[in-house]
């Protein structure tokens, strides 16, 4: 048998058994179903530490404090959304249209998974499918197989322990693109969190597919808006994990006027400012090869990054910021950085802001996110019908942000959809919703209004 039969009858084995369990996970109750739901967040939390010791160990990102605080917030706010919402059978009616909507669950949802986020994105992809009575496969990064396999293994003895069917939640335990393409191309719906390259395998595998794209969030300081309470929260974002989180900021966009009492500020708070043009080229030099992230920095602390540029840092330094000398149409620094860096750019009125946002978008991230502090509505609103991204996350830390929040409206998940300017079918955040077929029940509505063509027409 050649590698590719091999293949496909290796994955056969795990939509059979997804299958299986799917067919009888689906007449569960709605009551079974969550509580199966709740299972799979109170697992990670309750493990939250050591699930980020053995992710940290084995993908060499990142930082261990914050993974378990990832852990733990990102468990309860999922499930804290998903609780009491109904996904299975009548969701509700529409008096007006007399429209009924019927809740089915699509069957075996596919999950490429990242290094990145090897605990809580396997851990929200289960909890959004499990949620409308999907059984799920998850392919996690081949840099992160073992801790995104323990938590799996985890997660279903608990599972066994209340009585649930075995194989909802399945692992890939064989790593090779040969698998993951057959994979895809056999579940009833793929979720891809990851690089491009996975992504676009999934929008062209011939099934429905939920994608992301790049992350390079653009954070704009509103001209008279107190930098003293933005700035921390900047550094908050863009440090956390060590900076490999997609919704972490990436630029800071400042008010010319108030630029030097901003770095001023960024310096009280632990950052070491780059603006000489060695030291700005030897962090570019550590962060990107080719114009790719450098895999040496990607994920790793202030100290490891300067240690790859040659340059010398005090050892509290929390964050590195390079006064970027383009935006990221000319410039590195200016796109995505996989590591606590972050750009600095002056603007001398909104709209050169807005715009520097927009070409750094241009160069990464469009459709992704945009952070913006501000009092003002009326720029707010500025802001957001100028750019094109996703999401707006206003006067917060947009690493925690921008994939929900207890203190927000955006759906938690660590999965953020790009829209079409990020290439993907969605331009909000996945939730359960996404994994639902919905069916409606259209009654006759003989009293309806039926306008004359003078209505019409006029």
């Amino acid at each position: 048998m050649d590698e590719k039969a091999m293949s496909a009858e290796y994955i056969n084995g795990y939509i059979e058994r997804a299958r299986k369990a799917q067919a009888e996970f689906e007449k569960m109750s709605q009551e079974e179903v969550d509580n199966a739901v709740k299972i799979v967040g109170k697992v990670v939390y309750d493990n939250a530490e050591y699930l980020a010791e053995i992710a940290v160990e084995e993908t060499g990102m990142g930082n261990v404090p914050d993974k378990i605080a990832k852990n733990k917030q990102k468990s309860r706010i999922v499930w804290n959304s998903l609780k009491g919402k109904k996904s299975r059978g009548i969701l509700d009616t529409d008096e007006a249209t007399g429209i009924t909507r019927v809740a089915k669950p699509i069957g075996v949802a596919a999950a490429i998974t990242p290094c990145t986020n090897p605990i809580v994105t396997p851990m929200s992809n289960a909890m959004f499918a499990l949620k409308c009575g999907n059984a799920i496969i998850i392919t996690p990064h081949h840099k992160s197989i073992k801790c995104s396999t323990e938590t799996v293994n985890m997660i279903n003895a608990e599972l066994k322990k209340a009585g649930y069917p075995d194989n909802l939640i399945q692992i890939i335990d064989r790593h090779s693109r040969e698998n993951t393409r057959n994979l895809i191309s056999s579940a009833d719906v793929v979720i891809a969190t990851g690089g491009a390259g996975m992504v676009g395998a999934a929008y062209s595998s011939g099934r429905p597919a939920l994608g992301v794209g790049a992350g390079n969030v653009q954070c704009i300081i509103d001209e008279g808006y107190d930098y003293k309470e933005a700035v921390p929260k900047i550094i908050t974002g863009r440090t956390f994990d060590n900076g490999i989180i997609c919704s972490g900021e990436q630029s800071v966009i400042c008010p010319e006027k108030d630029y030097d009492e901003i770095m001023d500020e960024f310096k009280a708070n632990g950052a070491y400012v780059v603006s000489s043009k060695d030291e700005l080229e030897a962090v570019r030099n550590a962060l990107f090869q080719d114009g790719k992230p450098n895999r040496h920095s990607v994920g790793q602390s202030c100290a490891k990054v300067a240690e790859l540029a040659g340059i010398d840092i005090p050892d509290d330094t929390s964050i590195i910021v390079a006064e970027a000398e383009g935006t990221g149409l000319t410039d590195l620094l200016g796109g995505e950085k996989m590591a606590p860096v972050i750009a600095a750019y002056k603007y001398k009125d909104l709209d050169e802001g807005i715009n520097i946002a927009r070409e750094n978008l241009e160069k990464d991230g469009k459709g992704h996110s945009v952070s913006f502090h501000s009092d003002s509505e009326e720029h707010i609103e500025k802001v957001a019908e100028e750019l094109c991204v996703s999401r707006f996350v206003i006067n917060q830390v947009s690493a925690s942000s921008a994939g929900g929040s207890f203190y927000n409206g955006l759906a938690p998940t660590n999965t953020l959809g790009c829209g079409s300017w990020g290439h993907n079918s969605i331009s909000e955040n996945l939730d359960y919703k996404h994994l639902m077929n919905v069916s409606r029940i259209a009654r006759y509505m003989p009293d309806n209004h039926v306008p004359t063509d003078e209505e019409l027409w006029g």
